[in-house]
């Protein structure tokens, strides 16, 4: 077990990786560091830009908060629509038809590890392309909601992308400068307010989604951590939780996190070539089950 006043074992090559992980069955655990080859950026890698993410307060608290935030978001979100897996992607999605790895946590909201073709995923912050009411319930596509903005606010989009004002973040969201005159939908069914189905900071993960989350890494023999400083705490109790069934955890990131001193091994690299490199390397353990059907939120 890797007691959390452990030191940890950096690795100075896939074989240290390989080492720890051969012969397991691996739950996954995800972050923006996986996304990154795609096209999305990164709140916390080591080269991004400083940002102050919308809290749930301010966008249930304040009409000029929320403005803003859909005025973002809907020049944002149509640009990760467009973003495509990358190798590490892809990777995950074939270690998982051989039976390597049992299933992914992902604290993205892009849906890449679906288009990738993974079966086994729990979306634990939610999912960009849906947006519900927070009176009546109604979940809807996100696409629905663009064509109503869309007529609420003509040229906008094209207005912005002009002046260039744009900044893509990892939420679907964007930095725009000019969004005092942007109308906000709400409900087409009871008036209620919309939000994106997105966990914003300072809100609580549905409990359901967080014990799927649990079952994953409790029917795995090892835990494998790509691409999150695991900064938040949504994340680090699945690290924490497998270091207390006495799991081998291995961590793969650009820079330290939060969750090193439980690991096994940590791996300073990129997700994209080390989980190719791993798809190419891990053996299928001989006890490892032919792949169940979607847990995907």
């Amino acid at each position: 077990m890797a007691s959390s006043d452990a030191r940890p074992m950096s690795a100075t090559s896939l074989a240290d990786v390989v080492e720890v992980l051969a012969g397991h069955r691996l739950a996954v655990l995800t972050g923006a560091g996986v996304s990154t080859d795609s096209g999305i950026p990164d709140y916390r890698g080591p080269d991004s830009p400083p940002r102050t993410p919308m809290t749930f307060q301010q966008f249930v608290g304040d009409a000029a908060f929320r403005r803003h935030y859909w005025a973002r978001n809907h020049v944002g979100w149509r640009h990760v629509h467009r973003t495509v897996p990358n190798a590490g992607h892809r990777a995950l999605a074939a270690l998982e038809q051989r039976g390597v790895v049992t299933g992914v946590i992902t604290q993205n909201v892009d849906l890449l590890h679906e288009a990738a073709g993974s079966r086994t995923v729990v979306d634990l912050h939610g999912r960009y392309d849906r947006v519900l009411c927070l009176q009546c319930g109604r979940v809807m596509p996100r696409s629905e909601l663009a064509e109503r903005l869309d007529a609420l606010n003509p040229g906008f989009v094209e207005q912005v992308q002009q002046v260039g004002d744009v900044e893509i973040a990892p939420d679907a969201d964007a930095v725009i400068e000019q969004t005092a005159h942007f109308v906000v939908a709400d409900c087409a069914v009871c008036g209620g307010m919309l939000k994106p189905d997105i966990v914003y900071f300072g809100e609580t993960v549905p409990r359901e989604r967080v014990e799927r989350a649990f079952a994953l890494v409790d029917a795995a023999d090892a835990l494998l951590v790509a691409g999150s400083s695991l900064s938040v705490q949504s994340g680090l109790r699945f690290v924490r939780h497998a270091a207390q069934r006495g799991l081998p955890i291995v961590v793969v990131n650009r820079g330290a996190t939060r969750g090193d001193r439980y690991a096994a091994v940590t791996l300073d690299a990129g997700t994209s070539e080390t989980l190719s490199d791993l798809a190419q390397t891990l053996p299928t353990p001989p006890h490892a089950a032919a792949p169940h059907g979607p847990l995907t939120t």
